[in-house]
């Protein structure tokens, strides 16, 4: 086997859990050439990976992607995304391939019917699956993320208050029903006893000032303040929502004493770095396959519906009108 061309598009987090196929394929297959197709939004989460020879960035125009790609006379396509797209890029190269199976009948039973025929497999397994073909096995060692000198962020870089040890909560989310109403993020960070880092795109910078204003009303009242500080409730919040690229924001996660997050691809990159993930599910569930992998993990749900899930990626609002699969969140844990 010379060479192996991997596709995946999109997105963070469903990259980020490829990374142990990138691996096993490279270190296994003797004298391979590991190559990777993903769209052009998403060349930083790979160019610095060891394990990929060569990136092949898709911008829209599919046959000129397929032109190169057939210049490149691939031995064999892993196909982890398996869709239209994917279906044709591999008609045309004419050669040998292997699809994960997406489980589309199984997750339509569990979202639709709330029949759970899912089997208790994670979604990295079911993507080895598709190199099984070559002799390629599961190793020991989780995900990777590689992050680049330049990316690299000095604890210098953040407030004095967070240099020694901090909390990361990636408050961001694809979709709305994903992501914890303002008031419920006030109360986990009220929980949360030690200085907290938030996380997120620009989109997510309006919301972050609006938490961090929160904990800071009071600091003006230095009766309350005392208060607080008996209490050991004094909140030190930093809003690092927007200040950093996506690279960045892995190197704060991997410096990171915890991490909590929605079901994003930040938890992804949190279990990269295997760190202890307090994870948040919304109208998705653990159940569908892409919870944190090889790392220790509390999940954080409410249980007790029956219109969970409402979707396997998420809505702008809750179907139902209530969401109390994130309004009736109770978040009980230790950090110690």
């Amino acid at each position: 086997m010379k060479k192996v061309l991997i596709i995946r598009f999109s997105s963070i987090g469903d990259i980020v859990l490829t990374t142990p196929v990138i691996r096993t394929l490279k270190t296994q297959l003797e004298g391979v050439e590991v190559h990777y197709c993903t769209k052009k939004g998403y060349k930083g989460i790979l160019e610095h990976n060891p394990y990929v020879d060569k990136l092949h960035l898709f911008d829209g125009d599919l046959g000129e992607l397929v032109k190169q790609l057939k210049d490149e006379k691939f031995d064999f396509v892993v196909d982890l995304h398996n869709n239209l797209r994917t279906s044709i890029i591999k008609t045309r190269l004419g050669v040998k391939s292997k699809a994960f199976n997406k489980l589309n009948w199984e997750k339509w039973l569990y979202v639709n019917m709330k029949i759970d025929k899912m089997p208790n497999v994670h979604i990295v397994d079911r993507y080895m699956e598709a190199v099984k073909p070559l002799g390629v096995k599961m190793d020991a060692l989780g995900l990777d993320y590689f992050i680049p000198e330049k990316d690299e962020v000095e604890l210098t870089w953040l407030p004095e208050s967070h240099r020694e040890k901090y909390v990361v909560y990636a408050i961001g989310g694809q979709h709305a029903t994903k992501q914890l109403p303002f008031e419920k993020m006030v109360e986990l960070c009220d929980k949360i006893q030690q200085p907290i880092m938030l996380l997120g795109g620009p989109e997510d910078k309006e919301l972050g000032d609006k938490i961090v204003a929160f904990f800071d009303q009071t600091k003006g009242d230095p009766s309350y303040n005392e208060g607080l500080e008996k209490l050991k409730k004094n909140k030190l919040v930093f809003n690092g929502c927007g200040k950093f690229n996506l690279n960045q924001s892995a190197s704060v996660v991997k410096q990171a004493y915890a991490v909590f997050t929605h079901d994003t691809g930040m938890m992804h990159i949190a279990a990269a770095f295997k760190k202890n993930i307090y994870s948040i599910w919304g109208n998705t569930t653990p159940q569908l396959g892409m919870y944190p992998y090889r790392t220790q993990f509390t999940v954080f749900e409410n249980t007790k519906l029956d219109c969970r899930p409402c979707s396997k990626i998420g809505y702008s609002k809750c179907p139902k009108g209530h969401f109390k699969c994130m309004n009736d969140q109770q978040f009980d844990f230790y950090l110690p």
